[in-house]
């Protein structure tokens, strides 16, 4: 019933909009149009141009004259004057035998003034309304009218449309152990009821991109067999001010009408920053998040409607949006482990025909720090591969490849290089082998090619540990770093040069080296005292110094020796092993590709 009323407001609104358009269009337009091209006079003039023989034509109407002149270059204009109580006019014109003039009755025809005056000028507003409101609908996604900018575009989705459960959602037990509290609340909130428990409001969900926050969302759902609002933190954020909080209050308006139900927004943060007072009160951002708050405060939570939200940069959000009452719970929706790898992959490998010798273990421990999308991405080109191959079922050659095709890209089978060029890129991935397997605290080498990939490595070698590790000790980082100036050692100890190959090496060293000094509290120098903070920790991982100039310059020394002792130690290794490191380099040249049992195999021979 408010609704319509709302609709029957709108049109009369439109109808009054309408109807004063074409009252103005009468009194200006038309008016205009029939003046288009006729100047005015004055009936003196008019007389004069009688009387010196200059006018051609005239029309005396019952309150106006049109008459025309013709000047001495033969142009033609026309006139209008208004006609006065003159009884000699007539007598005036007919005396002038060059001018031929007529006298006319106003002839009118109502159906013609009416089309033109007020059913034309309706069918126009008409038209560009609906071209304007077709818009809006293109722009917003919700079919509706020119009232529907200050709508909510939430989507809804009922279980049917959804079709996820806790099945569907792999590799975040944590997560989904937590989540199931609010399913068990929403399909029996009296058991909470009866001891007084108060559903919690709201709960967040924190992680990287691709682990899969918003399955999780309609999993949860899912479960409950509820409506699903999902919309973006983006949507509410309109060119016109305000339109973000009428958003936000329609929103909650809707989900209140549809209790029990969940409310998602995905990537709150567009909305949640923090509000640092450099913005006005007229900020269109501020005012969505005020709505929020207050939105969030006034709907009683033992209806049963529960805010999901979930955001990859938890540290930008407003400490008023996290607050107890508002999003009581902070689930962290993290990078899975091995053990949750190898699910993930499992889930994806039901949607595709696998071969039965397939081992997803092997996968996972091969693809560590990998996200949930990026797994999906993995099982899906290995598909793709098979498809290529003119196979039926998916093989473990396969899933290794895509593996590949996820981290380095395709092969550059096209790729023209130099003999010269392959033999520096053979020595440089070698050197890196040698320097990993000789060490006790690295990862084994698990593959070494030369084939050059889409992302720009001529090549690489592959490590994969043999279990999961959550630490990395000081042992451990050092030999890391180690390993990264292997392929710059090799280069030095038999060309007597360097190459850029080495660019992507000396980046990841220099990061990792200057994490342990200020970060780790690995360095003898400094000790444990944090000189680095980390921002936006699930995206960019980049860091800020906290110290002092003097302070920096000398983290910067401690960065160079640290990476120092570790390139001679690998000069070091790499001339110990210098007739193996020729042996396996003309062995790559020659094969391309080495696995990591053939290479310990050469190596130890």
């Amino acid at each position: 019933m408010e609704g319509n009323e709302k609709n029957k407001k709108n049109y009369l609104v439109f109808i009054l909009t309408a109807l004063v358009l074409v009252i103005l269009y009468n009194a200006f337009v038309i008016p205009s149009v029939k003046k288009t091209g006729i100047k005015e006079a004055d009936y003196s003039f008019f007389l004069e141009q009688v009387d010196k023989g200059n006018v051609t034509d005239a029309e005396i109407g019952e309150s106006s004259v049109l008459f025309e002149i013709k000047d001495k270059n033969g142009k033609k204009q026309r006139y209008s004057t208004v006609r006065l109580d003159d009884g000699q006019l007539v007598e005036r014109l007919h005396n002038n035998g060059n001018i031929e003039f007529t006298g006319s009755i106003k002839k009118t025809n109502p159906s013609a003034e009416f089309f033109l005056s007020w059913l034309l000028p309706l069918i126009f507003i008409i038209v560009i309304f609906k071209i304007f409101t077709k818009k809006v609908s293109n722009r917003t996604g919700v079919p509706g009218n020119i009232t529907s900018i200050g709508k909510s575009n939430a989507k809804i989705y009922v279980k049917a449309q959804t079709r996820k459960t806790f099945e569907d959602v792999a590799g975040q037990d944590e997560a989904k152990e937590t989540l199931a509290e609010i399913v068990d609340f929403l399909h029996d909130p009296e058991k909470y009821a009866g001891i007084g428990a108060v559903l919690p409001k709201g709960a967040l969900l924190v992680g990287p991109p691709g682990t899969g926050k918003t399955l999780l969302a309609q999993a949860v759902a899912g479960e409950a067999d509820v409506p699903f609002f999902s919309i973006s933190g983006s949507e509410f954020v309109e060119m016109f001010v305000g339109m973000g909080a009428a958003k936000v209050r329609d929103l909650f308006r809707q989900a209140n009408e549809k209790a029990p139900c969940i409310v998602f927004i995905d990537e709150i943060d567009a909305i949640g920053k923090k509000r640092d007072g450099q913005m006005g009160g007229s900020d269109e951002r501020e005012q969505t998040l005020n709505q929020l708050l207050t939105e969030m405060d006034g709907f009683d939570g033992k209806k049963g409607v529960v805010i999901l939200a979930a955001t990859n940069r938890p540290d930008s959000l407003d400490p008023a949006l996290l607050r107890p009452g508002r999003f009581d719970r902070r689930i962290p929706v993290e990078l899975p482990d091995m053990s949750g790898r190898e699910a993930i992959l499992k889930v994806h490998a039901q949607k595709i025909k696998t071969d039965a010798s397939v081992d997803f273990a092997v996968i996972a421990r091969a693809t560590s720090g990998a996200s949930g999308a990026e797994l999906a991405n993995i099982v899906n080109e290995a598909a793709l591969r098979a498809v290529r191959s003119g196979r039926r079922s998916v093989l473990q050659t396969d899933l290794e490849e895509s593996v590949e095709v996820v981290i380095a890209g395709y092969e550059r089978k096209n790729a023209v290089i130099s003999q010269n060029e392959r033999k520096i890129v053979a020595y440089h991935e070698i050197g890196h082998a040698i320097v990993a397997a000789v060490q006790k605290n690295s990862a084994p080498v698990h593959k070494i090619t030369i084939i050059p990939r889409t992302s720009g490595a001529l090549g690489y070698t592959m490590q994969i540990d043999e279990g999961e590790k959550f630490l990395m000790t000081k042992e451990e980082a050092l030999a890391k770093i180690t390993v990264l100036t292997g392929g710059r050692a090799a280069e030095e100890l038999i060309f007597g040069t360097c190459t850029s190959g080495a660019s992507n090496d000396i980046e990841k060293a220099t990061k990792l080296a200057r994490s342990m000094i200020t970060r780790f509290g690995m360095s003898e120098s400094f000790g444990m005292v944090a000189l680095e903070t980390v921002n936006d920790r699930y995206l960019s991982g980049d860091a800020s110094l906290i110290c002092s100039q003097k302070t920096a310059y000398m983290i910067d020394n401690e960065v160079k020796k640290l990476i120092k002792i570790c390139h001679e130690k690998a000069m070091n290794i790499l001339s110990e092993k210098i007739d193996k490191l020729h042996e396996l380099s003309e062995f790559l040249l020659e094969r391309e590709t080495i696995s990591g049992d053939k290479f310990i195999d050469i190596l130890e021979s």
